[in-house]
């Protein structure tokens, strides 16, 4: 609690992730993405003001994902599961399964209502918006 005022779990995870990646000396994009772990794979990048992320999910179903937006920051969890069947033996298992999250950070505001995203055949696209009062704007010379 801060100053008589109660604080979102959520918001302080934010702020935990935003200072310790404002802290790390390379290149932003490379710091984009933080998690645990490397699953689900992420791709990032700009198409004019806006961003697109595509994230790869085969065999999550929409039903086990949970996103959350906010400021520069987007963060995505769920959890993939992988069902043998009855009376199977695993000889090898290769394929990821369990809970994650990962949090996508941008170097701009962002608007998460007009976030849109979509999944189809495992893919996840997430098309990010740039926030109207972050866009740059043009000075008339008087």
């Amino acid at each position: 609690m801060i100053a008589g005022r109660a604080d979102n779990p959520f918001d302080a995870l934010f702020r935990l992730q935003r200072e310790l990646e404002g802290r790390r000396t390379s290149d932003w994009f490379e710091d984009a993405t933080a998690g645990t772990g490397a699953y689900p794979p992420i791709n990032v990048f700009q198409q004019g003001h806006d961003f697109v992320a595509i994230v790869e999910l085969p065999g999550v179903d929409k039903g086990d994902l949970e996103m959350q937006g906010k400021e520069n920051t987007i963060a995505i969890s769920g959890k993939k599961s992988v069902v043998y069947g009855d009376k199977v033996s695993v000889h090898r298992r290769e394929r990821v399964a369990g809970n994650f999250n990962r949090t996508i950070t941008v170097p701009v505001k962002i608007d998460p209502n007009g976030i849109k995203a979509e999944l189809r055949e495992g893919i996840l696209a997430l098309y990010i918006p740039r926030a109207e009062s972050d866009k740059p704007r043009a000075i008339k010379i008087n």
